[in-house]
């Protein structure tokens, strides 16, 4: 969907712009090439498409469908922006050609976001769990944070919490980086021992499947 993002988020090196019109092509491309290089595996993944009505997710639905009648047995994720807006009619296009994990990454708790996500809503961010775990619950979904931005344990722990009452199953916690000088500051480099309580955590509430490390 190109390399353009129509948001600005501060922890982010991805360039904001005006995108160009989706490539037609792109998901005939990105199946030939996962065919070609024999993937088991494939995480599919794009920038926020906040001009598109339907925020991008027909788009993901044409990717999945052009590798599903390529490589029937590769396993898909994908990796996909909050659907801002448009929530309902990007469930009901995922849900007609579903995916085998669902992942959206809430990135932090919601006391920062105004500060690393200011395009973004954490509550709107579960609302699409919520619903996309109503409308395919035997698809497992996915979330992801980054830690060292001035997040409290506390606060980590009842976004887990949040995960799991919209049906969340799997937990990745990395360390967040500064891309460079002009991006969010890193405030606190986690300790490893802190990152295995987080898993210890993560687990003990339920999630399933729990990746927790400085990188």
């Amino acid at each position: 969907m190109g390399d353009l993002c129509t948001r600005r988020c501060p922890f982010c090196d991805v360039a904001h712009g005006k995108p160009k019109m989706l490539d037609a092509n792109e998901p005939r491309s990105l199946a030939d090439a996962v065919k070609k290089m024999a993937l088991k595996y494939v995480v599919i993944t794009s920038v926020n498409r906040d001009d598109l009505r339907d925020g991008g997710a027909g788009h993901f639905a044409n990717c999945i469908r052009e590798i599903r009648l390529q490589t029937p047995n590769t396993k898909i994720e994908i990796l996909v922006p909050d659907f801002r807006g448009r929530i309902e009619k990007a469930v009901e296009i995922l849900a007609a050609q579903p995916c085998d994990v669902f992942n959206h990454n809430l990135e932090t708790v919601p006391r920062l976001y105004e500060k690393a996500r200011p395009g973004a809503n954490y509550q709107g961010s579960l609302e699409l769990f919520r619903q996309f775990y109503a409308a395919i619950p035997n698809v497992p979904t996915k979330s992801g944070l980054m830690l060292g931005i001035g997040e409290t344990e506390e606060e980590v722990m009842q976004v887990m919490k949040d995960l799991l009452a919209v049906g969340c199953s799997m937990l990745t916690l990395g360390q967040y980086l500064q891309p460079s000088k002009s991006h969010l500051a890193v405030e606190e480099y986690v300790t490893p021992a802190q990152f295995d309580r987080y898993a210890q955590i993560a687990k003990e509430l339920g999630f399933k499947q729990v990746a927790s490390a400085p990188l």
